[in-house]
């Protein structure tokens, strides 16, 4: 007799166990053989991931609702506090878990943990004691080097929310100067009397010299930045081009005309499509992505170092990629008119939008051409006559393609999709990796197509493995909390706006319809601001649990192996489920994999998003140093008890305008109509509303902007009496030069 799967095997100690148990008592409880030792604790092993059991002292499995334990990521606030975010569901616990200073227990930020619930701190709130750490975040971490009076040398940690300083002896300093920022690892943790221990692995140089910001951000959030030489003679071993043998057995697609469409700077090409007209009026749409699992196994050097990274990273001038360039710019890379290893979902479309068929192939192509999303539009929309000369060849199937992308757009906004349509900030960058302008980045016809077309692939894959029964990886994105729908509905009512839907029964399309009937007006961007923050966050789960967001009944990361894990995964599944369809047990250890497979990339992917997120914050607030004095068109986009969040039109930045320079009255903060409000002038800022704001000051320690409404300068000025004012300086513009590179963040869904 077998263990029964992780859910009944929780369900069963659920219904039988009244304390926390040994392996043992397991076995003994469950009338399972000896022999089955390993496989309970595999099982156990994979509930304890998911948080669904926590493993306690003495090796004993125990349920946490019972205990009033809490498995989470503890977040630490640079004041001393802080929360822990639970992986699970806990009676009686809403929300994250308070934790006071006191009660840290010498955790640090980002640790996972074990905390025990032990009050209420308010009616939506509940306080804990972290009782055990479990996995330590970081072993090392990125700071300022100094030296005390007494001679003492330590590392201000760069991340503020890292509060401890960590002491270096002296013959650990790797010869740094005080006031250089280094890498430093942590050789003993903090206990109750004393703080870390560490010794500097790394001189960083000057916070202001150049590339300096890249790599303390790559350290603060622990990016491997180099592959191993293992991973390294892996990727060499594999060759340069595609070898006879490697070909064997594949549906060869070498004649089909087959396009890559990236950006101007792009150098791993890692999808292609193909397109036809079928004879009876539908078109088959072919999407062939890099077979990465062909040369990366499970277990390998090159697939623990993916694992490692879970994504590519991708900063405004350089990226951190997943697999060395020997693939990820070389072997893997679609390039023309060279031969190429891909798994290919050919899809045949109706004049509707509707995927009627679908074959999934381990494919080979040759790409015709490497073209780009400025070509394809300039052949598209007609405005690029040379690109038409230059690609006559393909320019019907370009034309057949757009056809398409009109079918399947209006399908998915039929069904409900929502599209947010907000500009993303875009840094134009000289040669010496400076930042000249920020602009919004383009989005043309030709980025939607190839979206739409991957979307399309990802959809039929993901139905392709939920239909089979085959463990993987989905893309999921749940519905949103009912009461961050009626927060929101409260705000949009107080706009004159509603979703029109009954409380409890909110669907996408609702979304999606407010959305289209405020575009062009004023409280469109309120609107759309407030909806994202609405949204749960997409993330990583082995069981189809549906796309909110792209009202997509299953969904799948299938399109980018060479730069997502998840999607290296999926994969791995058809290409099993091609070869031969796995038995009962291989499918049930694989769905064990799958749920830490789930949190770790998830995890991971977040760690790349704030990484991205940080850098490009910190190189806008340097861009704009030089503007202190100058005033800016922008509008609110966040409400605090402490003050307004204004982004400037002019250069996408973010910014702060802090309570205490809104000196003409006394504000209120109304929450549930994300509004500041005067108190003797009724005067409302609310979020979305544009504003005009003057730049006071850059803090780069905080990597933030301190702004002042101009109205209210203005207006306290004149109760002052200070007319002696200088002129204030306009904002000034930006100009493109010969010399800039254009980068942009890559959409995620």
């Amino acid at each position: 007799m077998k263990p029964p799967p992780p859910d009944q095997l929780l369900a069963s100690i659920q219904a039988t166990l009244d304390h926390p148990a040994t392996v043992r008592e397991l076995l003994r409880q469950l009338r399972l053989p000896p022999a089955q030792r390993s496989t309970l604790r595999r099982r156990l092993t994979a509930l304890v991931a998911t948080g669904k059991l926590i493993r306690v002292r003495g090796n004993r499995y125990g349920l946490p609702d019972r205990m009033r334990l809490v498995t989470g990521l503890v977040q630490v606030h640079p004041r001393g506090f802080g929360f822990v975010t639970p992986e699970h569901t806990v009676d009686g616990v809403d929300g994250d878990l308070y934790i006071a200073g006191a009660n840290l227990n010498q955790a640090m930020h980002g640790d996972r943990v074990v905390a025990r619930v032990e009050s209420r701190r308010a009616a939506d709130r509940s306080e804990g004691r972290i009782v055990r750490i479990l996995e330590r975040a970081t072993e090392r971490l990125a700071g300022r080097y100094d030296v005390d009076d007494s001679g003492l040398a330590y590392v201000v940690p760069f991340d503020r929310r890292l509060v401890m300083d960590v002491h270096v002896p002296r013959t650990e300093t790797a010869s740094a100067v005080p006031g250089e920022m280094v890498e430093v690892e942590i050789t003993r943790w903090p206990t109750p009397t004393r703080n870390p221990v560490g010794s500097v692995t790394a001189v960083l140089g000057d916070i202001d010299s150049p590339g300096v910001d890249a790599r303390l951000i790559i350290r603060k959030h622990q990016l491997p930045d180099e592959h191993g030489p293992a991973a390294l003679a892996e990727a060499r071993r594999a060759g340069v081009r595609v070898r006879p043998r490697d070909k064997l057995g594949r549906r060869d697609f070498r004649r089909w005309p087959t396009v890559t469409i990236d950006g101007e700077s792009a150098r791993d090409f890692d999808d292609a499509v193909s397109i036809e007209r079928l004879p009876n009026g539908n078109f088959r749409l072919g999407v062939h992505i890099a077979d990465v699992a062909h040369y990366v196994r499970e277990e390998s050097a090159l697939d623990a170092a993916a694992l490692q990274r879970g994504t590519s990273v991708y900063f405004p001038d350089r990226a951190i990629h997943m697999f060395p360039e020997a693939l990820a710019t070389g072997l893997c890379s679609l390039r023309p008119q060279v031969d190429r290893l891909a798994q290919s979902c050919l899809m045949e479309i109706d004049k509707r939008g509707a995927v009627r068929r679908y074959e999934l192939h381990d494919g080979l192509i040759r790409s015709d051409a490497r073209m780009t999303y400025t070509e394809v539009n300039g052949i598209l929309t007609g405005e690029d006559p040379a690109a038409r000369k230059k690609y006559r060849r393909l320019v019907p199937h370009l034309e057949c393609m757009a056809e398409l992308f009109e079918l399947l757009n209006g399908r998915r906004r039929a069904r409900g999709s929502i599209d947010f349509d907000l500009p993303e900030a875009e840094l134009l960058m000289d040669d010496q990796g400076r930042v000249e302008a920020i602009v919004a980045a383009e989005r043309n016809l030709a980025h939607r197509l190839i979206e739409e077309f991957m979307l399309a692939a990802n959809e039929t894959v993901a139905r392709h493995l939920e239909e089979n029964g085959m463990p993987a990886l989905f893309r999921v994105h749940e519905a949103p909390d009912p009461d961050k729908v009626a927060d929101f509905e409260a705000f949009a009512a107080s706009l004159g706006c509603s979703l029109g839907a009954p409380a409890g029964n909110i669907e996408p399309r609702h979304f999606q319809r407010l959305l289209r009937r405020v575009h062009g007006r004023p409280e469109e961007r309120p609107l759309a601001f407030l909806m994202l923050r609405t949204m749960q966050l997409a993330r990583y789960d082995p069981s189809n649990l549906g796309h909110f967001g792209l009202a997509a009944p299953a969904y799948a990361h299938f399109t980018s192996p060479i730069r997502r894990y998840p999607d290296l995964v999926v994969h791995r599944s058809l290409r099993e489920l091609r070869a031969a369809k796995p038995d009962a047990e291989r499918r049930e250890r694989w769905r064990e994999d799958m749920q830490e497979l789930a949190r770790r990339t998830s995890a991971l992917e977040r760690r790349a998003e704030e990484a991205e997120r940080e850098l490009v914050q910190w190189r806008k607030v340097r861009f704009m140093a030089g503007m202190v004095g100058d005033e800016f068109a922008g509008y609110v986009i966040g409400v605090t008890a402490f003050g307004l969040f204004v982004e400037l039109t002019e250069h996408f930045v973010e910014g702060l305008v802090h309570i205490s320079s809104m000196a003409d009255d006394y504000y209120r903060h109304l929450e549930g109509e994300h509004a500041l409000r005067g108190e003797n002038t009724n005067k409302v800022y609310r979020l979305g509303d544009p504003v005009r704001v003057q730049l006071v000051r850059v803090d780069r320690d905080q990597r933030q902007l301190d702004l002042a409404l101009v109205d209210i300068l203005d207006h306290v000025r004149k109760l002052e009496g200070r007319r002696d004012r200088p002129p204030r300086r306009r904002g000034r513009g930006t100009h493109a030069t010969a010399g800039r590179r254009r980068t942009g963040a890559r959409r995620r869904r």
